[in-house]
């Protein structure tokens, strides 16, 4: 038996049958991750029924801890606790583990399965959105109850991760990481699983550092477990680490944590085949016997066994109507911090919050990266839950918050450092930054967004298709979105990244075309609370005169008509960001030649996708001789919209550096190589 106050030979028995349930749902399905699952299971089952403040049945409690499997290949770690804490998963749903339909898919998902906070599964993501899990909780906390002391607030919680070599082997982890200690989080605390095992076996073939050293000199409180001479987690020295993780607050706590995989396997323990195979029916028989269990049972579950694990249900309701009480007399004392919480727990946005949004004048050109700079300020002072930064471009990107103060630690040394500050500073670190984001947006009651240039979007894509994948509303915010960015040439300049980004299913691709346009974009993301990326000009665009073309509302909807044809329109121009001024003057041009010419604006294609099919003919008309798209990025994508016999102007290869005016000259987005095309493909 474990010596530690308050455990029990039940808990030991528990824990034995966690590593057995991890063995036969694998077995059963053939396939998954079983190894990890038995290794960690005294880990992740003393983290739910000791440490882990949490309520299974309101797995959404505003005071709960947020647990994070980064590991997710291991996800029967999370499955069996979900399982022992009441959080919906019955013994059906671990037989039913990775089959289609069932509550245990091959790795959580968010919104799937009661209890999962994060999706996980790419390696060290995971790590990233704790941390942004942990930056939300402090701000969060700055929004509702900045004056309470140090852990006496009821919205103080801790973020927890349980980790893998290959997280830490993941550059994203360490940019977050390093993040994480320079924010001084010390409401994070990440438990490492250090078995030096991996698909390709020991670890040391690639991964010799010293992890622990690493994370000192991150900032973190690092702390290290040794295995005991069985290769059994110490879970006595384990479990003081965790108290001792738990009382450091100045700083983010790692526990490295020595374990064997697949403990106590006879056989397969340590070796790189129980990371991600079935076990087979021998070694499971052997391994039940070292456990003191049956051999001869599947799936087992005894009842005294089952009323001791299922008891954590009461424990947290007693915790959570503790905390009712507290939060009652809160909202006593704090009626107006009160009324906002509520507005924020419904994601709602309160009434008026866009009229003082901006307008941009005819005759005045402006950058949209400008415009939507003008509006996330306008936004920010409706909105106390709106916040964001940059990886290290904040004048370029146009990301500040005037006024807003530094998200900083109060130990930091930076001038306008404050702990709640709406200002992020993410530093060079764009993979970071996207699960950052995603952590923030997850935990639940802020608005954000993050930006840097668009051709970095390629590093944040892992990060804006979990966002995709989860349907959460998390904004990212990219500029200098193409060739127009001039000087700085191909290294910078994107060509395939509007195309790339849209292929990401569930994830909408804004490109505005002026000042008004970016405003009517900002205030559609806000309303819909979906997954978005704003692509926006470096170079000025020219203002749209509203009074005689489309209103600029008309972008919630996708694509509009800016300009309708002097009659039935034979020519369609479709276009969209830097390109449709350019649609503007060629259609002058076309009419001029008598060849009747409809613009029509589109920022966003998925919304314009959206719309009933009545809606996209009267905007796309079949009717039409030609269709014609004007982008500067590569085709891919377009023939859907012009079809077979229609034109696509684009730039299918890497760009150059020179001015942006000559750029588009060279490249053909010229007024006289629209015209010409349309004419010759007219006869």
């Amino acid at each position: 038996m474990t010596t530690m106050t308050g455990w029990t030979e039940l808990d030991d028995r528990a824990v034995a049958y966690a590593r057995a349930l991890a063995m036969d749902a694998v077995q059963k399905v053939g396939n998954g991750h079983p190894g990890t699952a038995m290794s960690l299971a005294p880990v992740a089952y003393n983290l739910f029924q000791r440490h882990l403040k949490h309520d299974p049945a309101d797995p959404q409690w505003l005071g709960r801890d947020r647990f994070v499997l980064s590991c997710g290949h291991s996800s029967l770690t999370l499955y069996t606790q979900l399982f022992f804490s009441g959080y919906g998963l019955e013994m059906e749903d671990m037989q039913a583990f990775r089959t289609w339909g069932s509550l245990t898919p091959g790795h959580p998902e968010f919104g799937h399965t009661a209890g999962v906070e994060t999706t996980t599964g790419p390696l060290g993501a995971g790590v990233a959105t704790a941390v942004g899990m942990a930056m939300a909780a402090r701000y969060e906390r700055g929004l509702l109850d900045p004056a309470a002391a140090e852990g006496a607030s009821i919205f103080d919680h801790d973020i927890w991760v349980l980790c893998s070599d290959g997280d830490l082997q993941e550059g994203v982890s360490a940019e977050a990481s390093s993040l994480a200690g320079t924010q001084a989080l010390g409401n994070l605390n990440m438990i490492y699983d250090d078995n030096r095992i991996s698909i390709e076996g020991d670890t040391h073939v690639s991964f010799t550092e010293d992890v622990a050293a690493r994370y000192r000199a991150y900032g973190w409180h690092v702390q290290e477990i040794a295995a005991l001479e069985d290769g059994n987690i110490d879970l006595v020295a384990l479990d003081a680490a965790m108290i001792a993780a738990k009382a450091e607050r100045s700083k983010p706590s790692l526990i490295r944590m020595h374990s064997v995989i697949a403990w106590p396997a006879p056989k397969l323990r340590g070796t790189a085949k129980s990371h991600g195979s079935a076990l087979g029916d021998e070694e499971i028989a052997a391994t039940k016997v070292e456990l003191g269990l049956n051999p001869d049972e599947k799936f087992a579950m005894p009842a005294d066994v089952f009323a001791h694990v299922r008891s954590v249900k009461d424990r947290g309701a007693a915790a959570h109507a503790e905390w009712n009480k507290k939060f009652d007399a809160w909202k006593s004392a704090h009626a107006e911090k009160a009324a906002l919480l509520e507005r924020l727990v419904k994601r709602e946005l309160p009434a008026g919050w866009d009229k003082e949004l901006p307008e941009f004048e005819v005759g005045k050109d402006v950058a949209t990266r400008a415009a939507s700079g003008h509006v996330i300020n306008a936004i920010a002072k409706a909105l106390p839950e709106f916040w964001g930064g940059s990886a290290d471009l904040a004048e370029s990107n146009n990301t500040t918050i005037e006024g807003g103060r530094s998200f900083l630690p109060a130990s930091s040394e930076m001038k306008d450092a404050d702990p709640y500050g709406r200002i992020i500073h993410f530093g060079i670190r764009e993979h970071a930054m996207g699960s950052i984001l995603n952590g923030i947006t997850l935990h639940g009651l802020t608005r954000t967004f993050g930006g840097t240039f668009a051709v970095f979007s390629d590093y944040m894509r892992p990060s804006a298709r979990l966002a995709a994948l989860m349907d959460i509303a998390t904004t990212f915010v990219w500029t200098h979105d193409s060739i127009g960015l001039g000087e700085d040439g191909p290294t910078h300049q994107p060509i395939e990244h509007l195309a790339a980004m849209r292929a990401i299913p569930n994830f909408a691709v804004i490109r505005p075309a002026d000042g008004n346009e970016v405003r009517e974009a900002w205030k559609s993301v806000l309303i819909r609370k979906k997954p978005a990326g704003l692509f926006l000009s470096r170079q000025n665009l020219r203002t749209v005169d509203r009074s005689t073309h489309g209103a600029a509302s008309e972008v919630a909807k996708g694509a509009y008509i800016l300009k309708d044809a002097s009659g039935t329109a034979d020519v369609v121009i479709i276009a969209t960001g830097s390109e449709v001024a350019l649609a503007l003057d060629s259609q002058i041009a076309l009419e001029a030649k008598g060849i009747s010419t409809r613009v029509v604006s589109a920022p966003c294609l998925e919304w314009f996708n959206e719309q009933p099919l009545s809606y996209r003919e009267s905007v796309l008309p079949k009717s039409a001789k030609l269709r014609v798209s004007v982008e500067a990025g590569i085709s891919q994508g377009w023939r859907d919209y012009v079809g077979d016999s229609g034109i696509i102007i684009s730039i299918d290869h890497f760009g150059a550096s020179a001015g942006a005016s000559k750029l588009f000259t060279e490249f053909g987005f010229t007024v006289d190589r629209i015209v010409g095309d349309i004419e010759s493909a007219l006869k």
